[in-house]
């Protein structure tokens, strides 16, 4: 996949996700290429990913922020974008994010796109992430001014410049303190629609009330300071 023309590099943060991961490197733009930041799977996801030519980092410390950020690190790109690895997420939903980019180019200022999640079905979403989803984005538009509808895990920057921001989260917190620190640093921050997929397995973070619950916490912590 790599290209003298990638114009984007996908971070896909992982645990176990060999499933869904073949649907989505089918599914790549060819202008983009996808960088597997691996959080210690053990079902075959690192082999899956190099056998196909991608572009593996190991990250040994665990945590969504952890693979987020150590993907970020690798990326090369002159824009860098972050995806869920479990299929719910459709790659070519990168389209719509670029091209929100262009449309603001001459701003001349750093432009941070966000995918706000339209699910497909109940399975996608289930209620009680959409309110904690929808309380979290009220609070960072209090925080910060930025009228975001949705704190998703689909997100695309220009990499250098996001990679000098200070974000300091390792764990869930990741994309809300990326939001933060852009509109601290007054970057454009906007939104675009994309289609939500039910998930390929079950979430390590959000598929159980605890770990739903823990998300909050570490989003509630990064607002808090």
């Amino acid at each position: 996949m790599a290209s003298a023309e990638v114009l984007v590099d996908v971070v896909l943060p992982c645990l176990d996700e060999a499933e869904a991961l073949p649907r989505l490197f089918a599914r790549m733009p060819e202008w983009a290429r996808p960088i597997l930041a691996d959080n210690g799977s053990a079902d075959g996801s690192i082999d899956l990913a190099r056998q196909r030519g991608i572009e593996v980092v190991e990250v040994p410390q665990r945590g969504y922020g952890a693979a987020c950020h150590a993907g970020l690190l690798a990326a090369t790109a002159p824009l860098v974008a972050f995806m869920d690895a479990d299929a719910s997420l459709d790659p070519l939903s990168l389209e719509v994010l670029l091209a929100e980019h262009r449309r603001l180019l001459p701003e001349r200022r750093s432009h941070l796109v966000v995918g706000a999640r339209r699910p497909m079905s109940r399975e996608a979403w289930p209620w009680r992430l959409r309110v904690a989803n929808r309380v979290l984005a009220h609070r960072v538009r209090r925080a910060t001014g930025v009228g975001l509808e949705d704190i998703g895990p689909l997100r695309l920057a220009p990499t250098k410049r996001l990679q000098d921001l200070p974000i300091g989260d390792r764990r869930s917190g990741y994309p809300v303190e990326t939001v933060v620190r852009a509109a601290e640093a007054g970057w454009t921050i906007t939104g675009v629609p994309v289609p939500y997929l039910a998930r390929t397995g079950r979430s390590k973070v959000t598929g159980t009330w605890l770990g739903a619950a823990r998300a909050v916490q570490d989003m509630s912590r990064v607002l808090a300071s």
